[in-house]
C-alpha cells in the first residue's frame, strides 16, 4: 500500500497562447510544487515547472533527460489534465492523525459495533473537505463520522451521520 506515489498536482487548461498552463498544486504552499524535482505522470512521462505566476506555470516534459517546454497553446492543450506524482519517500511521513488520502483507498470500514460495512473506493476533495466512497455511501472524512483510522490494520470505523430528510 505504501508503495503508491502520491499525488501532488494537476496541469490543467492553457493559459494565453505562449505554452503557458494553469497548474493546481495540492501542496500546502502551491510554489513547493516545483520543490520535488521531476514530477512523475504516473506512466512514466516525467515533467518539470517553472512557475510564471500564481496558479500558471511553464510545463516542460523530460525526453531523453532534456527539458522540452510546451512552446505554444496546442502543445499546452495536449497536457491538460496531466496528474503530478511524486514517490512516497521524497515527502514527510505525515503527522499522528493525518493521512495521505491514496493511503485510505482500499481499507475495510466497518461500524461501531464491528458490522463490516465495505472497502473504501475512493475519497474525494473538492475544496470543502474530504468524503470517503465505500459502495454507494459517501461519508465526510470528520472525526464525527471517522472516528478510529488504523492504516496498519487496514481498517476504519465509520459512524455515518443521522438523515435528514426536508419536507418540500
Amino acid at each position: 500500500m505504501f508503495d503508491r506515489p502520491i499525488l501532488l498536482g494537476v496541469i490543467g487548461r492553457p493559459h494565453g497562447v505562449r505554452g503557458f498552463l494553469h497548474v493546481h498544486s495540492y501542496t500546502a504552499d502551491p510554489a513547493d510544487l516545483t520543490a520535488y524535482g521531476p514530477l512523475d505522470d504516473g506512466k512514466g512521462r516525467k515533467f518539470r515547472l517553472r512557475w510564471q505566476g500564481e496558479g500558471v506555470a511553464r510545463v516542460a516534459e523530460i525526453i531523453e533527460g532534456k527539458p522540452v517546454w510546451a512552446a505554444d497553446r496546442e502543445a499546452a492543450a495536449k497536457l491538460t489534465n496531466v496528474r503530478l506524482y511524486v514517490a512516497r519517500e521524497l515527502l514527510p511521513s505525515p503527522d499522528e492523525d493525518e493521512f495521505y488520502l491514496v493511503d485510505l483507498v482500499g481499507l475495510a470500514a466497518f461500524d461501531p459495533a464491528g458490522a463490516p460495512i465495505g472497502t473504501i473506493d475512493a475519497v474525494h476533495d473538492y475544496g470543502a473537505g474530504a468524503s470517503l466512497e465505500i459502495g454507494r455511501l459517501i461519508i465526510p472524512f470528520t472525526r464525527a463520522s471517522v472516528p478510529e483510522v488504523d492504516i496498519a490494520a487496514g481498517r476504519v470505523v465509520v459512524q455515518p451521520p443521522e438523515e435528514v430528510e426536508v419536507k418540500p
